[in-house]
């Protein structure tokens, strides 16, 4: 375990939780929930693990430790939602206006014979798989500033319609093809930001339905333009979506769902977890 990790995500729940409280009738606060809810997903171990003193060394290990079914209980409160959100934004620290953005999504799949009753069927990398999607818009901070998990069979383009509005500044939104359509580029346009997506078949004709004016300009911009400015800018999409790459590429990371990460509930409990332990990361490195 990466000792400076743990060290950047702790002081971050102290600083939280001085301004968080406790709620009447509480026997742990909700600081100490969480605390043991991410030592167990920064472990890629399940809640139960952490629960057990002998899983903590002598300087990380809480006075008290809440039991199996109490974090079972405290992990489903809104006030541990609440936490999570406070902690996050914590360690993005201050939202930096930045000109470029990428829509991406990362698969995570599970075991074509689950019982899982939320897990859908859908397009995975590679092909056909079950499982779910982390849908993400990525700027310039440690977190995505807006982001969802949703089973496999929603689409990009319907999870865009509901990422697109949470953004607060003005720029440019990179995405692929898939999100070559009329509606995204107007949503776009709404929120301060014009949508770069190739088209499937460049350089073929429109047809003669009305075209979003957003869209056409992105077409010109990608296909028509003697300057090469949105081409350039379209290809800056690929320094953006390593940041994908980095979430799944440290110990500790989003690498996959572990077998006992199951149900849409607890499947984005531990994606938002595995999501500040990513920005604990990247602010401990200066990224």
């Amino acid at each position: 375990m990466d000792h400076e990790l743990w060290s950047q995500l702790s002081h971050a729940m102290f600083d939280v939780a001085r301004a968080f409280g406790r709620l009447p009738r509480q026997t742990y606060d909700t600081h100490g929930i969480v605390r043991v809810y991410l030592w167990a997903v920064l472990h890629d171990r399940p809640v139960d693990w952490g629960t057990r003193p002998t899983r903590w060394s002598s300087a990380t290990r809480p006075k008290r430790i809440p039991d199996q079914s109490t974090m079972s209980r405290r992990l489903r409160k809104p006030d541990t939602a609440g936490f999570l959100d406070k902690l996050a934004k914590r360690l993005s620290g201050p939202a930096q206006s930045c000109l470029t953005k990428a829509l991406d999504g990362k698969p995570l799949t599970v075991a074509r014979h689950t019982q899982d009753p939320d897990a859908t069927s859908g397009r995975g990398a590679g092909g056909m798989a079950k499982g779910y999607k982390l849908h993400a818009i990525w700027g310039g901070d440690p977190m995505p500033p807006a982001w969802s998990v949703q089973p496999l069979n929603v689409s990009e383009v319907t999870q865009a319609k509901q990422l697109i509005p949470q953004l607060k500044d003005e720029g440019y939104l990179l995405g692929d093809a898939n999100f070559d359509r009329n509606v995204p580029h107007d949503l776009a346009a709404e929120h301060g930001h014009q949508l770069l997506a190739p088209r499937q078949l460049p350089g073929t004709g429109l047809g003669s339905r009305r075209h979003s004016p957003m869209r056409l300009r992105a077409i010109h911009l990608l296909e028509q333009s003697p300057s090469p400015f949105g081409r350039q800018l379209h290809h800056t999409r690929g320094t953006i979506e390593r940041q994908f790459g980095g979430l799944v590429s440290f110990g500790g990371g989003l690498q996959s769902l572990p077998p006992w990460v199951r149900t849409l509930r607890r499947v984005r409990l531990f994606v938002h977890a595995k999501l500040i332990i990513n920005a604990a990361r990247l602010r401990r490195i200066g990224a």
